[in-house]
């Protein structure tokens, strides 16, 4: 039988910070939209023969953009937290929970990075 490792790191103990390289903005009720470049021989192909975008536009709900500002590279997902639960009031059911996946799925798509 395995042991478990005694220094199991806490996923909400990481700091996220957004990708620098990912173009973004807001607009004025502070919906944040990610400037998604489709790059690469597949997609150039695509552009060409499908008529597909340069540029994808992932807009996210008030929930991610919120996160979203605040993910700047010295805050840890456990103490963003409390802002979240702040803002909303009806995010408390399983908020680490859901925070540790959502910088999860951003951190998988190259959107932010992670930080011990």
């Amino acid at each position: 039988m395995k042991k478990k490792k005694q220094n199991q790191e806490n996923y909400l103990d990481r700091i996220p910070s957004r990708n620098e390289e990912l173009q973004w903005e807001t607009d004025n009720s502070g919906i944040v939209t990610l400037l998604i470049e489709n790059k690469g021989i597949m997609n150039r192909i695509a552009q060409v023969c499908f008529k597909k975008p340069k540029i994808s536009y992932v807009h996210l709900d008030e929930m991610g953009s919120f996160i979203w500002l605040l993910l700047d590279g010295t805050t840890s997902i456990m103490d963003l937290g409390p802002k979240v639960s702040e803002k909303f009031e009806d995010a408390e059911t399983m908020l680490y929970e859901r925070l540790a996946k959502y910088v999860q799925i951003l951190e998988s798509y190259g959107f932010v990075k992670t930080q011990r």
